[in-house]
């Protein structure tokens, strides 16, 4: 599965509209759109930012892994 397939699967299995999915990662409606039709990509602050959302790896949600889950270093500071 690609990244714009994921995006779209993990919008559908929280009930969500793009308009909803837009607001709640802080992007405009119209880029949720592009990165839905597989017409353009986050940046990579942006990638991180999706996968903290969905509680999933990068690997998952680039389409690089079917394991969504990930290993978190209990010393790794996220601020």
């Amino acid at each position: 599965m690609k990244f714009h397939e994921r995006m779209r699967s993990l919008r559908k299995e929280k009930g969500m509209t793009q308009k909803e999915m837009a607001a709640e990662l802080g992007v405009g409606y119209r880029a949720l759109q592009c990165y839905e039709y597989n017409e353009r990509y986050p940046d990579a602050l942006g990638l991180v930012a999706i996968a903290d959302y969905f509680d999933i790896s990068l690997d998952y949600l680039m389409g690089r892994s079917d394991v969504r889950d990930y290993q978190r270093s209990e010393d790794y500071d996220r601020t």
